[in-house]
């Protein structure tokens, strides 16, 4: 796509937006960004834009001046259903989200990860693998580097054997038009972003937009334990590899406690791997299996899986004292990654829930609750009183007001031996900028108490 003096839009200040107005300036387009927030990482970006790449911009509303342009690239925050998209429609304007912009101009092949949970892990797993191996993998996408930063550093230093390495969200494929990744892994599908979607149907087509262009030369790499991945993928004209922990498969699987490869040969018991639960085995799995594809050798993979120490705020070890044991899950957006986190323990847990409600069923919690040692949950948040509520008396349960005095119910309630488990199944945006802030929040303020 020839940009040179296309005028074009970009909505959204923040990571995406930014580096989406700097690839398309720097491919020779009329940039202008327009974002209705006021905050400072705003301000400050608005700044950067126009003192170093001359780029003009537009703070807390959007003007008439964002259609003056023959496309648009939007942030993954924008709904497809907000006024100005609908207005640019009417316009006939076109509009594409960053990933979409980015992978035009993208030269090396894609592996892109997509699914409720485990995403995050997969991508980091990938990419130990793939380093070291005479393969140079790049992560981005949804993990906080945007593609258009990393596709705008290779046209500009150019490296061979490049490997995309995407983390790819279910807004960010609302507006995809041509994007094709060389392979595509889903590790899973389950309610999640109901409040964004609506409902789980609208939510599973986003995600099958992953491979909406797929072809014979592609990938699919997909968890063979998900009913809907199954089902979905049953007629698609791609290579289908599977993963499971339950069945024989033709990439990698788990059977009898140890990790099987795609020869049926056994390469490592489970309790050799470096971090526990049978969600990061199913993580394991799916990058074992995508990067053998690849070409890569399984001793490059089995040291990832010896090695491999999980990633902040993922099932992270904050803090044992005085027999007392502090988990910070503060990733865990939804119930699936809940579910996940609680089976990963045999001793008492302090369940932690709360933030913004997402929409989810937290009636699914209940037989996992019962079975799996949660001797308390403490809820807290904007979805306390209602998590609360639908718990029942299935469980003790406790309500407070926000997660800092939830964390210090915990402390004074725990006993010896017990685990506190921060896995808050909802969104952080009701107290903390993102689920980052709230993990950092946690650990200091457990460190705080423990000091005390």
């Amino acid at each position: 796509m020839n940009l040179k003096n296309k005028k074009i839009t970009v909505i959204g200040l923040g990571l995406s937006g930014t580096s989406s107005a700097i690839l398309a300036n720097y491919l020779g387009a009329i940039v202008f960004v327009s974002d209705s927030g006021t905050n400072a990482l705003i301000h400050k970006n608005a700044f950067k834009l126009m003192s170093l790449h001359h780029i003009a911009s537009e703070t807390g509303l959007h003007t008439e001046k964002i259609y003056d342009a023959e496309l648009w690239i939007i942030s993954p925050g924008l709904s497809k259903n907000s006024k100005i998209v609908k207005k640019a429609n009417q316009k006939g304007i076109k509009i594409i989200s960053e990933i979409e912009f980015a992978s035009k101009y993208a030269s090396s092949p894609i592996i892109a990860v997509t699914g409720s949970n485990g995403k995050t892990t997969t991508c980091n797993m990938l990419n130990n693998m793939l380093n070291g191996s005479g393969v140079k993998p790049i992560l981005s996408g949804n993990l906080g580097v945007p593609f258009s930063k990393t596709v705008l550093q290779q046209l500009k230093n150019p490296s061979k054997n490049v490997y995309f390495i995407l983390e790819v969200s279910s807004f960010q494929l609302e507006k995809i038009e041509h994007f094709k990744p060389n392979y595509a892994v889903f590790t899973n599908i389950s309610p999640d972003h109901l409040d964004r979607h609506e409902t789980m149907s609208e939510y599973i087509k986003m995600k099958l937009r992953l491979v909406k262009n797929s072809s014979q030369n592609d990938y699919i790499i997909y968890n063979q334990d998900d009913t809907i991945l199954n089902q979905v993928f049953i007629k698609k004209n791609s290579k289908k590899v599977t993963y499971s922990l339950e069945k024989d498969s033709n990439g990698y699987y788990f059977k009898d406690g140890y990790i099987i490869n795609e020869k049926k040969k056994k390469i490592i018991p489970s309790d050799r791997l470096s971090i526990p639960g049978k969600h990061n085995i199913l993580n394991f799995l799916a990058a074992a299996t995508c990067s053998k594809l690849i070409g890569i050798k399984e001793d490059r993979i089995l040291k990832t899986l010896k090695n491999f120490k999980g990633l902040e705020h993922r099932l992270e070890h904050v803090l044992t004292k005085n027999n007392l044991t502090y988990i910070n899950d503060s990733k865990s957006t939804n119930i699936e990654s809940v579910i996940c986190a609680i089976e990963s323990f045999n001793s008492p847990i302090i369940l932690l829930l709360g933030g913004q409600n997402k929409q989810s069923d937290f009636r699914l919690l209940l037989p996992h609750i019962k079975v799996n040692k949660v001797k308390l949950v403490i809820t807290y948040g904007e979805s306390g009183g209602h998590i609360k509520t639908v718990l029942g008396d299935a469980v003790r349960s406790e309500q407070m007001e926000d997660l800092n005095s939830a964390v210090r119910k915990a402390h004074n309630l725990a006993a010896a031996g017990d685990i506190i488990l921060l896995s808050p199944g909802c969104a952080s945006f009701d107290e903390f900028e993102n689920f980052e802030h709230r993990g950092r929040f946690f650990k200091d303020y457990v460190n705080q108490i423990n000091s005390l």
